[in-house]
């Protein structure tokens, strides 16, 4: 019998993505796909000019969501996406945090 509180089909990825995604509307693209995907969790760029996530959802949605992170909006040139799963949070919305 498991303890955790969460469903074992729910993951939780913290992700941080470098390139050209800061000033071309990544946080924001994050929120909306997230949003549409049904998962919870936030986005905030760094100082370091990476864009830094946290999905929590269902672990092929959470999937789908870190595909598209390699992707980004349009205007987004993503180089590089770092993905490490963690211990889901139980996040209630999906938000931009600020620094």
């Amino acid at each position: 019998m498991s303890t955790s509180p969460f469903p074992t089909d729910v993951v939780c990825a913290h992700v941080l993505i470098s390139g050209r995604v800061q000033g071309v509307g990544y946080r924001y693209s994050t929120v909306e796909t997230a949003t549409q995907l049904g998962l919870n969790g936030w986005v905030r760029n760094l100082p370091d000019k990476r864009v830094e996530a946290v999905f929590e959802g269902k672990r092929a949605v959470v999937e789908q969501m870190i595909r598209w992170c390699h992707e980004g909006p349009p205007a987004a040139l993503v180089e590089a996406v770092k993905v490490e799963y963690m211990a889901p949070e139980g996040f209630e919305r999906f938000e931009v945090r600020r620094f």
